[in-house]
């Protein structure tokens, strides 16, 4: 049996590093794994943070031209109280260098 030991120092939120997606997603493989497990979650809102944060992660303005979109309207798509068309998502994604991809839940 383990033993746990007693945490002796308490960490405060303004002592933790602000977490920078940037860092971890910069190339298509890391992009396409960092939504396959957002997918997985099945929350939308989640899926339109994480879009936002990748997308502004590679330039706001270069991912809205690629997609056909405004910048203000990929920034409206990125709201914590919106609900993205499945268009705008896709358009997004192929903006980003991925595509959306249905498999089989029991492989």
């Amino acid at each position: 049996m383990t033993k746990l030991t007693k945490q002796t120092k308490r960490i405060t939120v303004a002592e933790l590093r602000k977490f920078d997606a940037e860092a971890h997603i910069n190339d298509e493989a890391s992009i396409a794994a960092h939504l396959t497990d957002i997918l997985q979650t099945n929350d939308s809102r989640l899926l339109s943070t994480a879009l936002g944060d990748i997308a502004r992660a590679h330039g706001i303005g270069e991912i809205a031209k690629a997609a056909g979109l405004t910048r203000q309207g990929l920034h409206k798509a990125f709201r914590s109280d919106s609900d993205p068309r499945f268009d705008t998502v896709s358009r997004i994604c192929t903006a980003l260098g991925v595509r959306l991809v249905a498999q089989a839940v029991h492989e």
